[in-house]
């Protein structure tokens, strides 16, 4: 009986120590920054996103289900675009994808450019770092129309 005992003991341990380690994980993902000077996701309007990136942004598109603009900032240059729901801003980004580049994500919002410029914007906007590599074929790289498309800025 002492040996069960004992097994049950060991056995509490263990489950408690894979509690810990899950609430540490959790922790460590949440959407309230993490620890590393990267703050919460940024939630609002195109225009609040923009002032919290410090860009004044330049509207290129604005209809209800997108709205898209461009930013300069000392960083470098970026698209800045919200949704209305997350199924567009989930289609958006998968057709995106096609064409490479990185992509900073948060709750119905987006921001294109190169690492580099993510890496800066996610210091103040917080959010998820996704990146694509090009799908395109052909042997030029200059065969698709990436300057027009509405995710990339124009070489």
């Amino acid at each position: 009986m002492v040996k069960r005992n004992g097994g049950r003991r060991a056995s509490r341990g263990v489950r408690c120590a894979a509690v810990v380690a899950g609430l540490v994980l959790l922790a460590a993902c949440g959407g309230g920054g993490d620890g590393n000077g990267i703050p919460p996701t940024a939630t609002g309007t195109l225009e609040e996103l923009a002032a919290q990136a410090r860009c004044e942004p330049r509207l290129q598109t604005d209809a209800q289900e997108l709205r898209q603009a461009n930013c300069a900032t000392d960083d470098g240059r970026y698209v800045l675009a919200t949704f209305a729901t997350d199924r567009g801003q989930r289609e958006w980004i998968n057709e995106a994808n096609d064409y490479g580049g990185s992509y900073l994500v948060g709750r119905r919002w987006v921001a294109v450019s190169d690492a580099k410029v993510i890496a800066a914007l996610r210091g103040r906007l917080g959010g998820t770092v996704e990146s694509a590599s090009p799908h395109h074929s052909g042997s030029g790289g200059n065969g698709g129309n990436e300057a027009g498309h509405s995710g990339h800025r124009g070489s």
